[in-house]
């Protein structure tokens, strides 16, 4: 039972009260802490809640619960931010802005302790010796850049145990990807120097990169090496592409730009990345709002949440400036052990990346509000049933589908985050496996599919879900592994006894024992629609190549033999298994068969 409401004694309350700076928390009837604020001057600031007008609805609802306040007096409005923020985060009161963020973001890691240093995705405490660029808003931008590198400098990526046991290049090799220094394809000086563009590159020191370039292609064109200079070119050529769409005119340094977006009792933060003049990506929150919050309001209580605790940039431009703009600056420079700024007018090129993040937080509000107990919402429940560091954008699953091992047909559907994406579809048409082997058929699919977009042809998901058990896990990680495609997280999805609905059991890759959803969870009815979609569009694919395999003939294939041909063959032999049966001599009879074409169709029945 709620506790009674006693009225608080405001005036009693306010006579006691500092005017030092300090932290104020609201507590209901039950002691349930409602609010916690900070203040430069505790008793200036706790008075305006108690004014006969002028209050927000927000506020008037917030007084009316008002059973106690507690004060914590502290040195500065400084020290008073960083209890705030720490009270915000430990006890999520119902009427403070919340940022639910506790993901830690990806960097690039270079092991530059190493012979032959590799390039990896990293999450968490950087402890291991080598160098870190970033941080990424997501690992979908940390995989496109590492993609970009592979194209670029060829440094391997591999995981160190599948580098020390090769004997033979993998298919990163293969496809121009990788220099195979694991077989010393290359040697340690010209692997070094890639190395060294590398760390130049993600330094944002293109130009350097570009002139180091030039030189080496005239030096190997003065060596008449020909196609050295020209993959030289290649490089020069998609740096400056590179630049084109990357490069912030005239930015050279690390900046945050953070614009924000209110309505409808919803917020949207979007946080863009630039790192050495590099924009890296843009990071998108959905804070918890209390009524009314206004987007000032807003930024005043993310940024400090989002960045006690991470590294900040020297700047952050802002689509709207805090009323506590020096406060928070002082405890973010003190906390980044250098000045931050907080800027809000800005001009020029600045102006327009503030009003472009603007935009984009306008718009992804919009799809938040449009869809919020949709698909989008079932996304973030699946994240959160299988412990994902960062909500999925984009799905694959795979199925198989085929009759008794014939007319094999692998089907591959996407999804984002509004749903399926049909335009990314894929079927494939399963060859040379043992009939059945739904394994090798799982394996031989994500290959194909996978190898595409090792070079360049989509986009890597984040998730990739396979029809089956631990059998279609192993044989997806198989084939991921050659392929070294890292960081999509893998899961099966077998299902349950009968085939009955909501008794699905899904496998991850690195655990011994299945996870079993409820059957009315969010995530796992997502993981339905898609596993259901992927065999609809597999067995579509698989009913249309069985149909044409038997209604179409040998002689449809053989060059020469047309309409005409065929149905003089027919008529006069008997059908197409009289065809089939004949020697060379009876097909030659045939009139419009020559003797060599009577030769091709016997070879084309009997395999000669």
């Amino acid at each position: 039972m709620p506790a009674t409401q006693i009225e608080f004694d405001a005036r009693g309350f306010l006579k006691t009260l500092s005017s030092r700076p300090g932290v104020y928390r609201m507590l209901d009837a039950n002691n349930t802490l409602l609010y916690v604020g900070k203040a430069g001057n505790l008793k200036k600031r706790v008075a305006s809640y108690f004014r006969s007008s002028g209050l927000s609805v927000k506020t008037r609802a917030l007084v009316e619960q008002i059973a106690s306040i507690e004060i914590t007096v502290t040195h500065t409005e400084g020290e008073a931010l960083l209890l705030e923020s720490n009270l915000i985060k430990q006890h999520l009161p119902r009427y403070n802005v919340l940022l639910r963020d506790d993901k830690s973001y990806p960097w690039i890691y270079l092991s530059n302790k190493q012979d032959w240093p590799r390039l990896a995705l990293h999450r968490g405490a950087r402890r291991a010796a080598g160098r870190y660029f970033g941080p990424y808003p997501n690992a979908g931008s940390v995989r496109e850049s590492l993609h970009l590198l592979q194209k670029l400098f060829r440094v391997r990526q591999c995981e160190d145990t599948f580098f020390s046991n090769r004997s033979r290049p993998c298919l990163q090799y293969q496809i121009k990807r990788c220099t195979a220094p694991c077989v010393e394809q290359i040697s340690i000086d010209d692997y070094a120097r890639d190395v060294q563009r590398t760390v130049l590159f993600l330094e944002g020191k293109s130009g350097e990169v570009i002139d180091d370039l030039v030189a080496s292609m005239q030096q190997a064109a003065d060596q008449q090496d020909y196609e050295q200079a020209a993959t030289f070119r290649d490089q020069i050529a998609s740096l400056h592409h590179i630049q084109e769409k990357q490069y912030i005119s005239r930015e050279r340094g690390d900046i945050d730009i953070l614009a924000c977006a209110t309505g409808k009792g919803c917020a949207c933060v979007q946080v863009f990345f630039v790192r050495a003049g590099r924009n890296l990506g843009n990071a998108v929150f959905f804070p918890r709002l209390p009524m009314e919050s206004d987007p000032a309001e807003v930024l005043s209580a993310f940024i400090p949440q989002y960045y006690l605790g991470r590294d900040v940039p020297a700047e952050l431009l802002l689509s709207h400036e805090p009323a506590d703009r020096e406060v928070i600056e002082e405890v973010l420079g003190r906390h980044a052990g250098h000045g931050v700024a907080l800027r809000a007018r800005v001009r020029g090129d600045r102006a327009r990346w503030v009003k472009m993040a603007q935009e984009n937080a306008g718009h992804a509000l919009n799809a938040q509000l449009n869809t919020r107990k949709g698909f989008a919402a079932r996304m973030q429940a699946l994240a959160e049933s299988l412990a994902l560091d960062e909500m999925p954008e984009r799905i694959e699953c795979f199925d198989i589908s085929h009759t008794g091992g014939e007319s094999t047909v692998a089907s591959c559907v996407v999804f984002g985050l509004e749903g399926p994406l049909k335009s990314d579809y894929r079927r494939f048409n399963i060859q040379d496996i043992q009939p059945g082997d739904d394994y090798a058929a799982m394996e031989q699919a994500l290959t194909r599919r996978y190898t595409r977009l090792q070079k360049g042809e989509g986009r890597m998901p984040d998730l990739l879900l396979v029809d089956g058990g631990k059998g279609q896990v192993t044989a997806a990680c198989r084939a991921l592994e050659e392929l070294q495609v890292t960081d999509v997280r893998v899961l099966g999805v077998a299902k349950g006894p009968g085939r009955k609905p909501g008794l699905e059991t899904l496998h991850l890759p690195d655990s011994r024992h299945a996870i079993a959803l409820p059957a009315d969870s969010p995530a796992l009815h997502l993981i339905q629609q898609i596993r259901d979609e992927a065999h609809r569009f597999a067995i579509t694919g698989h009913r249309q190549r069985r149909a044409r395999s038997r209604t179409s003939s040998p002689l449809e294939n053989i060059p020469g033999v047309g309409a005409r041909r065929r149905q003089q063959l027919l008529q006069q032999l008997g059908g197409l298994r009289e065809v089939a049966r004949a020697g060379i001599e009876d097909l030659a009879r045939v009139k419009g068969i020559s003797q060599t074409l009577a030769q091709q169709i016997y070879d084309a029945f009997h395999g000669d």
